[in-house]
């Protein structure tokens, strides 16, 4: 069982591929379980030697874990912050959140419909010009990722120009001429597609309509509320982390992962051999992503956030139901596929989103009912075989979790 792939990647294409999220967590308990505990709780002490075990084999350099549960709390780093040292990731690192920035362009156009500066059901066309089927694509159809754009990341020649000049720092203009010079997918509404496309759009309606960047939008509706100092979407032109952080690494170029996670087995078997290093990318321009992607938090910082954007504090009780009910299935043929949302993803009974950009996976959740929360990221997005790492720590965790809450509170320590 594994966390879907097909709508997570920031750089590139809809995976043809589908993985299904099949675990169901059954938990039954309430609360949030406090202040992070000294010792670790029974799911971490089960969940640990797997971790372990994943990142090796993911040959990932690092990680870091939180998990706010009823069954205790746990934060906690694996690895190493830099590949060939033994130096180890501080928890309150900074790292790249990839398409969980997705969540905060979302966030910000719903307050801005429930403010009455623009509507679902407005076409895209009136706020931008030139938009391929722009008068028939609807503010809703761009959030859910079915307005049938072609994806600007998914281009071959996107991803030689992110090899050749890693610096390069990208324009929205430049993206969306990539975008709208391919051929749309589909009709709108007519199918489900992810595109990177439809959250730079947004990004640029967030901007004309608040009179101010998208930075500044998202830092005033949702990270000061919150107090969050470390959580931002950086400058087109700045590509650095905060201290602390670590090293990102990415295996492969962009050209050769832009249409599959994996490497050729060639490549795969340099890579287990040593005669293939991954690249370190922690300063590489991150422009290209934007409102999609760009995106820099930290482990708590971000628990905090998707506890809000899920549980509510952000929108109105009208707006916030709306949002969770709009998550429909990717796979019609199959109810308990991921599932993609206003602006959101749900997987199995958590709604947050993954991110993917080179150097960084992030995975982050939050289950209302039991007020759950796993935030997970790693030090590279993919391994050589196409494995998300943080993804697959985020199902090891769901299940270890699912086990805790199995047993009796009489028979708990």
């Amino acid at each position: 069982m594994a966390i879907s792939r097909l709508f997570l990647h920031t750089k590139s294409a809809f995976r043809s591929v589908v993985y299904v999220l099949a675990l169901s967590i059954g938990l039954t308990l309430s609360g949030c379980g406090g202040d992070i505990a000294s010792t670790e709780p029974a799911y971490a002490t089960a969940a640990r030697p797997q971790i372990d075990q994943l990142l090796a084999d993911t040959l990932t350099s690092g990680a870091v874990v939180f998990v706010q549960a009823p069954s205790g709390n746990w934060l906690t780093s694996f690895g190493t912050a830099v590949r060939g040292t033994d130096t180890p990731i501080p928890t309150n690192a900074h790292f790249r959140v990839g398409s969980v920035t997705k969540t905060w362009t979302g966030t910000v156009i719903l307050q801005l419909v429930e403010e009455g500066k623009l509507s679902l059901s407005d076409p895209v066309s009136k706020y931008i010009a030139n938009v391929p089927n722009g008068n028939a694509i609807t503010i809703e159809q761009l959030l859910s990722m079915r307005s049938g754009l072609y994806n600007y990341t998914a281009n071959l020649a996107f991803n030689q120009t992110l090899d050749s000049e890693p610096n390069k720092v990208w324009t929205t203009g430049e993206m969306l001429n990539i975008a709208f010079t391919n051929p749309v997918y589909f009709a709108p509404g007519a199918g489900f597609s992810y595109s990177n496309t439809n959250t730079v759009l947004l990004g640029l309606i967030i901007e004309q309509l608040t009179g101010m960047s998208a930075a500044d939008a998202m830092k005033a509706r949702l990270f000061e509320p919150l107090g969050l100092t470390h959580t931002f979407l950086p400058p087109q032109n700045d590509t650095s982390l905060p201290a602390p952080s670590p090293h990102g690494y990415q295996w492969g170029t962009n050209a050769e992962t832009a249409t599959s996670e994996a490497l050729s087995p060639e490549r795969q078997a340099a890579a287990r051999n040593g005669s293939l290093q991954p690249t370190d990318v922690t300063t590489a321009s991150t422009s290209w992503a934007w409102t999609a992607g760009s995106g820099i938090s930290t482990v708590t910082e971000l628990a905090a956030y998707v506890q809000r954007m899920v549980g509510g504090g952000y929108l109105n009780a009208d707006m916030q139901a709306k949002r969770l009910a709009s998550c429909t299935p990717v796979q019609p043929s199959n109810p308990n596929s991921a599932s993609y949302c206003l602006g959101l993803a749900k997987f199995g009974t958590f709604y947050g989103h993954t991110g993917e950009i080179p150097g960084f996976n992030t995975f982050m959740g939050y289950d209302p009912t039991t007020q759950t929360t796993i935030v997970t990221w790693a030090t590279s997005a993919e391994s050589p075989d196409g494995h998300a790492p943080a993804n697959e720590i985020a199902q090891i965790l769901m299940k270890e979790l699912s086990k805790a809450a199995e047993v009796p509170n009489e028979t708990r320590p």
